[in-house]
């Protein structure tokens, strides 16, 4: 068991994040941070025909000071939510367990939560319930110094970080001539492997 760990807030973030959570004792989403751009926190990335396809939610910024990540707001003058469903759906109707979860998804998602944080937390409580894991939860009050600890994740899990993390190959539905592609999105694990899912975390 890896103990208390702690996470960043993240969008439908990759298999290692959720294998981190499936083997931890107590686990906590840092949200007193300051925003962080071009990571997990707000994107994720799916696999089309032509290979890992990112989705984003776009975000107000507010000023030029830095922004905490509880105050993150989504920004929804653009149409991300059309665009996001639409592009899973491109991607994942065909695979084997998509339409058994993709409802779940679509309704969080369609939900105009005010806060990335209240949307990012809702789909892993969603994910956790299909994966059968049960975990509580909890967001951090203080903001912990960045320091060596082993078990804290928040800054090691990000798409321009290559990790350690070995994710276990499974039957995608695109094959790109490339081989097994790691590192995406868990849906690509869930609507690719269905109840079997949580044996490759």
């Amino acid at each position: 068991m890896e103990g208390k760990i702690l996470l960043s807030t993240a969008y439908l973030p990759p298999v290692e994040y959720f294998s981190h959570i499936s083997k931890a004792n107590e686990v906590y989403i840092e949200r007193e941070e300051n925003y962080h751009k071009q990571t997990y926190r707000n994107r994720c990335y799916i696999l089309s025909a032509h290979g890992p396809q990112l989705l984003s939610v776009p975000v107000y910024l507010g000023s030029v000071h830095k922004t905490s990540i509880k105050d993150i707001r989504i920004d929804y003058s653009k149409r991300w939510q059309q665009v996001h469903l639409r592009a899973m759906i491109a991607c994942y109707n065909l695979s084997p367990y998509f339409e058994f979860f993709f409802e779940n998804i679509e309704k969080t998602i369609s939900r105009n939560h005010e806060f990335l944080l209240d949307l990012n937390m809702e789909l892993t409580v969603s994910i956790l319930n299909i994966l059968k894991i049960e975990k509580t939860i909890s967001c951090s009050n203080t903001f912990e110094p960045i320091s060596d600890n082993k078990n804290d994740f928040r800054y090691k899990i990000a798409p321009k970080l290559e990790s350690s993390f070995i994710t276990k190959e499974y039957i995608q539905v695109f094959d790109t001539g490339k081989g097994f592609i790691p590192d995406l999105s868990i849906l690509d694990l869930i609507f690719n492997t269905g109840p079997e899912a949580g044996e490759y975390l």
